[in-house]
């Protein structure tokens, strides 16, 4: 089976669990969706985004405004 036909039959049967199956689930994937969802406590993350920032205040990087990104997706298609 591939891991999307895994991941849609996962999504169907959460659905539709009762309440006591559905605790037991996330008590088991609890860990790994906290530790996903923490980036704002992982130093490394918040160091990376303000070295980010300032390349980017400092004018070191090379940006793209929003409307392009758009347009060259548009224009991908």
């Amino acid at each position: 089976m591939t891991t999307e036909a895994i991941r849609e039959r996962l999504h169907e049967y959460i659905r539709f669990a009762d309440d006591k199956k559905l605790e037991a689930i996330y008590t088991m994937v609890e860990d790994d969706i906290v530790e996903e969802l923490d980036l704002w406590e992982d130093e490394g993350f918040l160091q990376e985004m303000k070295n980010r920032v300032e390349d980017f205040e400092a004018g070191k990087t090379h940006t793209i405004s929003w409307m392009d990104v758009k347009n060259k997706a548009k224009s991908a298609k």
